[in-house]
């Protein structure tokens, strides 16, 4: 992963721990396998998979939403795509 790949994923946890305090993160870097794709000069492509008590009772679109508003800023820039799978701690697999 390089350096700005790095950093951004750093910034993208911060932004979520902030706004959601997860109970588990992960998050991959998945850019290197959209290389070529027009967006992918634009920012990185991310898989988030994130466990949150503030998902429960809420459906996947709000909580979609949610996940988006935590990383709002960095949308317009250094993150072309980011696929969320978001459950609540009674939902892990």
């Amino acid at each position: 992963m390089s350096g700005t790949n790095e950093s951004v994923m750093t910034q993208l946890r911060g932004a979520l721990e902030r706004a959601l305090s997860p109970v588990h993160i992960e998050l991959i870097d998945d850019s290197a396998a959209h290389a070529g794709h027009a967006g992918a000069r634009s920012g990185g492509h991310y898989r988030l998979t994130i466990v949150a008590t503030a998902f429960e009772g809420r459906s996947q679109l709000e909580r979609h939403r949610m996940v988006y508003a935590a990383v709002a800023s960095l949308m317009n820039g250094a993150v072309h795509a980011l696929n969320i799978v978001a459950r609540a701690p009674a939902e892990q697999v």
